[in-house]
């Protein structure tokens, strides 16, 4: 008897426990269930990024490096002195291209007197040296060109070769045009002629100016230096980039966006962003160009059907108000709709 009554206890007491879980089980249920319902889904973040227009600063005139003004990151305003580069070849063409402005207005000038003997005689002498001077500089391009074919020697200074040897023949060319003058008298068209010497003496001058107007170049607008890229010292080339200036006045966010998502970030629309830099500070922005990337930057469907490709456009926004602490690369944040 004593055994079944225990019997009983077990079984009563295992009921109450399959009764307690039970009850757990469906109150755990009951709960996600209703979490589920009143759960608000995670916002979507579209990551962008702050950038800023970057002009680059370069020259006409090729040479060396002689002194660079300012730093990276000094502010500097339009019209700044940059940077001093100095070029002894554009310097030696300047004094030629002086030299023969200087021979043509004389002879100018001489040539309604007549043509003496001397003069006569002495534009023999600058035939005779001009030769001189063609002969030397082409010996001297022929070795720079051949020790450049064997890479001895930089193209640079194969180029400085063969500048002054068409300096050379240039002035030789000069100087025979003012003894066929001299020989064949004053005549009206030689008055004309000695006239067309002497202004396409000065064009020569006039270009060599310009050039040598880039010895010391200056910042084309207001903004911050960015980058420095030759060091005092290095030879720089043609048009080469010397360095780069941030337009910080110039500022703008650019996301990458899936084609779905364009409904909400339309063209001329006004979107709040977030900075996480600046302690996650909001601004507005207007939305100012949006641009299809083109086919490599296409969304892929994943579903033989009932999907489809989706393109992805680049969206520029720009900040209504200044944010001087917004620097280029932040990473910017807009919350999706």
């Amino acid at each position: 008897m004593a055994d079944i009554d225990n019997r009983d206890a077990v079984t009563r007491e295992s009921r109450t426990i399959m009764v307690a879980l039970a009850g757990v089980i469906v109150a755990t249920i009951a709960l996600a269930i209703i979490g589920f319902c009143f759960l608000d889904e995670p916002d979507e973040l579209l990551e962008g990024q702050a950038d800023a227009t970057s002009v680059r600063v370069s020259g006409k005139l090729p040479g060396r490096v002689r002194e660079v003004f300012v730093k990276e990151g000094d502010m500097v305003k339009a019209g700044d002195t940059l940077i001093h580069i100095h070029s002894s070849l554009a310097e030696a063409k300047l004094m030629q291209a002086e030299a023969v402005e200087n021979a043509a207005s004389a002879q100018n000038r001489k040539i309604d007197a007549g043509t003496r003997s001397q003069i006569i005689t002495a534009a023999r002498q600058m035939v005779i040296q001009a030769q001189a001077a063609v002969t030397i500089t082409k010996k001297t391009y022929d070795r720079m060109e051949a020790l450049y074919k064997e890479n001895v020697v930089s193209e640079q200074k194969r180029d400085e070769a063969k500048a002054a040897y068409d300096a050379a023949v240039a002035a030789k060319q000069a100087a025979d045009s003012q003894l066929s003058l001299a020989v064949a008298g004053a005549q009206k068209e030689d008055k004309e002629s000695a006239a067309a010497m002497v202004n396409a003496a000065k064009g020569g001058v006039l270009e060599v100016e310009s050039l040598l107007e880039d010895q010391y170049l200056t910042a084309p607008c207001d903004g911050q230096i960015d980058q420095i890229y030759p060091e005092v010292g290095e030879l720089v080339s043609l048009g080469a980039p010397l360095m780069s200036i941030l337009k910080i006045s110039d500022k703008w966010v650019v996301f990458n966006v899936r084609e779905s998502l364009l409904n909400d970030m339309k063209l001329g629309d006004t979107i709040d962003v977030m900075i996480p830099a600046l302690d996650k500070m909001s601004a507005k922005a207007r939305i100012y160009y949006v641009r299809d990337l083109g086919s490599y930057a296409t969304w892929r469907a994943t579903k033989a059907t009932g999907d489809w490709d989706s393109r992805t456009f680049e969206v520029k926004a720009r900040p209504l108000d200044s944010i001087p602490a917004l620097r280029p690369g932040m990473t910017v944040l807009y919350k999706e709709k």
